[in-house]
C-alpha cells in the first residue's frame, strides 16, 4: 500500500480534493490508474468519480489547474481535458442497467458502490479517496487487493450478469489476463464459455481493438489459447481456429500450423514491437487448411498457400473493420513473400534470386526477414540449426547486392515514355513488354542498372518485336 502514499499531494490531486470540499461532493480516484499504481506500473491517464455532475466538476477542476480544452462527452456524463501530458477523465457515480440486445445500459445517477459495482473487474474496481476524513485511503468493498496479490481476475458481481450485461468485457478478461499474466477466476472463465455467443451483439470495431491490445503484448499467443478455450475466438475469427490440429496418414504426419503459428508470434514479438508485422505471423499460414493435399509421393503439401493466404487477407480485415489501406497491403505482401527467404536457404544463394527478392519485397524487406527466420520453428535441432546458418547467408547476400546493385525499390531507368518516343508509337502492350524484358535483365544481372545498358536493350528488344527506332535513337540520349 506503500505506493498511495503521497499521490494526494500531486497538483491535479490537491486540485480535485479541493473542488470537491468546495462542492461538497465525494470524489474518488478509479480504476486502471489505482490498478496499475499498486502494480508499479506506468499509466497516461486517470479516472475520477464523483458523486454529482462529472461535467461540471471536471470543468472546475480544469479551471484551477489552467488546464484545458475541456472535451465534454454529454451522452456519456463524461468530460476530459488533459494535464501534463496525462489524460484526465471525470464521470458522475452512477448504476446500470442493460437490455438483452444492446451493451448500452440505462444510467441514473448512484453512489461509489454503485460505481464500483458496475466495473468489469475487481482490479479495475479499487478506488482512492479524495474526501476530507479519508483522504489517501483505498476503497475495496470488492476485494481487489487481494486479487492483484494472487494474480486472479474476477468479476465483482455474478460473472453470468457481468458479461451477459457487456459481452465485451470477455475480450477485456483475456486482455488483462495476457497484459498482466494473471489468471481468470475459474467461475468467472465458465462464465465466458457460457456466455461467449453474447459476443454477436459487440461490433467488430470493439472486438479489433481488445484484440490488437492483446496482439501487442509480449507473449500474445497466452491471449490467443484463452480465445480459444473460452469460445471467443470462433466467433470472430474461425479462420484462425482451422488452423489447429494435425493429421496422419500412413505413419506420416504433418505439424499443428495452429501451435506453429503463436510460436511464429511469438518469435515476431522477440524482435518487433510492429502490429502489422504481428499480424503478418498470425495470417502467414492462414490458407494451408484450404490447401492441405496428401499423396503418396510428396506426403502432405501446402501447395500456394502463401498466394491463397493473400488473397484471404483483405476479406479478413474487411470483416474484422481493420484498415484496408498501407496495413492491409503490407500485411498481404508478407504473407505473399514469406516462402521465398525460406526457399533461398534450401538451394544455393544466387545473386538474381537475391535481387528479386530485394525487388518485390523493397522497404518491407527487412520486416519480411524478421518474419522469415521467426518462421524457422522445426523441433529437429540440426535442421533448425542448418536453416538459421543459412539465413544469416542469406541476410549477408541481401546485405551485398544491395550495396552493389541498388536495386531495393528500384524505378526501371527507361521509362514508358522513353519507348514511345525512341519509336514512335502510341500507348500499347510492346512497352510493357520491353519494359519487362528490362526489368528482368537487371534483375537477372543481365545488364547493371544503368540507362545506358537498359537503352541499348531496349533498342534491342524493339527491333525484335518489329518496331521501327525513329532516326537517330539508337544511342542513349541524356536523361
Amino acid at each position: 500500500m506503500s505506493r498511495l502514499d503521497g499521490v494526494v499531494e500531486q497538483p491535479l490531486f490537491a486540485a480535485v480534493m479541493a473542488e470537491a470540499k468546495a462542492q461538497d461532493v465525494p470524489a474518488f480516484a478509479i480504476g486502471g490508474y489505482v490498478r496499475d499504481l499498486i502494480l508499479g506500473r506506468s499509466c497516461k491517464d486517470i479516472d475520477f468519480v464523483v458523486e454529482g455532475d462529472g461535467i461540471t466538476f471536471a470543468e472546475a477542476v480544469a479551471t484551477r489547474l489552467s488546464a484545458g480544452p475541456v472535451h465534454v462527452f454529454k451522452n456519456f456524463g463524461t468530460a476530459m481535458f488533459m494535464h501534463n501530458d496525462v489524460q484526465v477523465e471525470f464521470v458522475g457515480a452512477r448504476k446500470e442497467s442493460y437490455s438483452r440486445n444492446s451493451r448500452k445500459p440505462e444510467v441514473a445517477p448512484g453512489t461509489i458502490r454503485d460505481d464500483q459495482e458496475r466495473r468489469d473487474f475487481t482490479i479495475n474496481a479499487l478506488a482512492i479517496s479524495l474526501n476530507a476524513g479519508s483522504t489517501g485511503a483505498l476503497v475495496d468493498p470488492f476485494g481487489g487487493i487481494l486479487d492483484l496479490e494472487r494474480g486472479i481476475l474476477r468479476t465483482p458481481l455474478d460473472p453470468n450478469v457481468t458479461y451477459s450485461d457487456d459481452p465485451l468485457r470477455m475480450m477485456r478478461a483475456v486482455r488483462f489476463a495476457t497484459q498482466l499474466g494473471f489468471t481468470i477466476e475459474r467461475e468467472s472463465f465458465d462464465a465466458i464459455i457460457r456466455n461467449a455467443d453474447r459476443l454477436d451483439i459487440i461490433s467488430a470495431e470493439r472486438i479489433h481493438t481488445e484484440l490488437n491490445k492483446i496482439i501487442s503484448c509480449p507473449v500474445p499467443s497466452a491471449g490467443f489459447l484463452l480465445l480459444r478455450d473460452s469460445g471467443l475466438l470462433v466467433r470472430f475469427f474461425p479462420e484462425f481456429l482451422e488452423l489447429q490440429g494435425a493429421e496422419e496418414k500412413f505413419g506420416i504426419g504433418h505439424k499443428d500450423n495452429f501451435y506453429h503459428t503463436l510460436q511464429v508470434l511469438d518469435n515476431v514479438c522477440a524482435k518487433s514491437n510492429d502490429l502489422w508485422l504481428r499480424w503478418a505471423a498470425i495470417l502467414h499460414d492462414i490458407a494451408k487448411p484450404k490447401t492441405k493435399r496428401f499423396d503418396a509421393e510428396h506426403g502432405w503439401t501446402f501447395h500456394g498457400h502463401e498466394d491463397k493466404g493473400a488473397r484471404m487477407v483483405p476479406g479478413i480485415f474487411r470483416r474484422l473493420k481493420l484498415p484496408l489501406d498501407d496495413q492491409m497491403r503490407f500485411v498481404q505482401k508478407l504473407v505473399a513473400l514469406h516462402l521465398r527467404p525460406i526457399a533461398l536457404t534450401k538451394e544455393i544463394v544466387t545473386d538474381s534470386a537475391i535481387r528479386r527478392l530485394l525487388f518485390d519485397a523493397g522497404d518491407d524487406i527487412d520486416a519480411l526477414m524478421i518474419l522469415c527466420q521467426a518462421d524457422i520453428t522445426s523441433k529437429n535441432e540440426k535442421k533448425k540449426d542448418r536453416y538459421l546458418r543459412n539465413y544469416e547467408l542469406v541476410m549477408r547476400k541481401l546485405a551485398e547486392v544491395e550495396e552493389k546493385d541498388r536495386v531495393r525499390n528500384f524505378q526501371p531507368p527507361i521509362t514508358g515514355q522513353d519507348i514511345m518516343a525512341a519509336f514512335n508509337i502510341p500507348p500499347c502492350k510492346f512497352i510493357g513488354d520491353i519494359k519487362t524484358v528490362i526489368k528482368d535483365a537487371i534483375l537477372d544481372g543481365k545488364i547493371q542498372n544503368d540507362r545506358t545498358e537498359a537503352w541499348g536493350l531496349m533498342v534491342e528488344e524493339g527491333r525484335r518485336l518489329g518496331l521501327t527506332l525513329v532516326l537517330g535513337a539508337s544511342s542513349e540520349p541524356a536523361p
